[in-house]
């Protein structure tokens, strides 16, 4: 099919947003929030990975009295006694607790629930997740009697918490699920507060729309599309006979400076800052392999998402012990761009001081209440 003229008119790129300019929501701020809701309250933190330990140290910082729930010698346990925390059991958290964070992995959220966390929640106590899954999908049911919220950082753990020690903050998304007792909105709002996402800006959603669109960008932009598209690239040069190494800078090295640029400005930023031959090269070309074909395949994943397909898919593959996401896990690492590229990164200086990962098995066990 022949290109599009990039200045026509029907050349589709995302929507026009004069015309959903009437939905862009509030954005709440520190001036909406109201932490004394929360004053007098302790806050369990039951997980302390990435998000837990940022959320449990943020908080604290903010004036809350937080204790975090962690089995006894286990690696968070070492951490949060480590950081300064009270360590207790999980259970024993949910116990203390009016409001609870259940941030374990989604697929020990079920279980984590049920044996440590709803026995031990009062009438009027507050669960609170980070993402949506569990709870729309059924794997923790919570009581009536429950506030329930959601509290979504837009980064890493990592990340949330260095811009609350410099005085900044990353955006947030909350939403009430459940509100038993009047104020869930109002806690949720005053955690994101604790949290520093109102110094950034909070956006409020719902569970439903928070978790798709979470699920949705994973699979079909930020993890599963990007990596595709960057393995296809590369095999393509490879196939047409072109140096692999010079193939992997090209389609992969690169990748982070024009994220980099779209992060920090948009296209705007990034169509600024590239050549006027990569800018062309971006209107006329990038339409053919992002096109009406992409665009269904795309409605297909988002599709899945929607009506539960993907949700029971991941839950029953959990269930079975994960063979065929490891299998898969495997498959993508033993990919040439993976060889190749671990051999170039290590001539490659200014990565040394970084955490670089080498690939590891997939985790065969269950996660556990960390």
């Amino acid at each position: 099919m022949r290109n599009q003229d990039p200045r026509s008119p029907t050349r589709e790129r995302g929507f026009s947003f004069a015309e959903r300019k009437s939905r862009v929501e509030r954005v709440y701020s520190n001036d909406d929030a109201r932490p004394e809701v929360l004053k007098g309250s302790r806050i369990a933190v039951i997980g302390y990975g990435s998000q837990g330990r940022a959320h449990a140290r943020n908080l604290r910082d903010s004036g809350f009295d937080v204790v975090v729930g962690a089995r006894a010698g286990g690696g968070a346990s070492q951490r949060a006694t480590a950081d300064g925390f009270r360590v207790v059991s999980p259970s024993d958290a949910a116990r203390e607790a009016q409001l609870v964070c259940l941030l374990t992995p989604d697929m020990s959220h079920r279980e984590v629930y049920a044996r440590d966390i709803e026995p031990n929640l009062s009438p009027g106590d507050t669960l609170l997740v980070a993402h949506g899954f569990s709870v729309l999908y059924g794997e923790v049911k919570p009581r009536a009697d429950l506030d329930v919220v959601l509290v979504a950082p837009k980064g890493p753990g990592d990340l949330v918490r260095r811009e609350f020690e410099i005085g900044r903050g990353v955006p947030s998304l909350f939403a009430v699920y459940q509100d038993a007792t009047g104020s869930a909105r109002d806690k949720a709002l005053a955690y994101t507060w604790g949290n520093g996402g109102t110094r950034a800006g909070a956006i409020e959603t719902t569970f439903k729309e928070e978790t798709e669109t979470d699920l949705f960008g994973e699979q079909a932009v930020l993890c599963g599309g990007a990596t595709e598209l960057v393995a296809s690239g590369f095999k393509t040069l490879v196939d047409a006979g072109y140096k692999p190494e010079v193939a992997y800078f090209e389609c992969l090295h690169e990748l982070k400076l024009i994220v980099d640029l779209m992060y920090e400005g948009g296209f705007q930023k990034m169509l600024h800052f590239v050549s006027e031959t990569a800018k062309y090269g971006d209107f006329v070309s990038g339409p053919r392999v992002i096109n009406d074909e992409t665009r269904e395949r795309m409605k297909e994943v988002l599709s899945d998402i929607q009506d539960g397909s993907f949700a029971r898919q991941w839950i029953a593959e959990n269930q079975a012990g994960k063979p065929e996401y490891q299998r898969m896990w495997d498959e993508d690492l033993a990919q040439p761009i993976e060889q190749v590229g671990a051999e170039l990164r290590k001539k490659m200086a200014w990565l040394r001081g970084e955490k670089e990962a080498d690939p590891q098995p997939a985790p065969q066990a269950q996660p556990q209440a960390a």
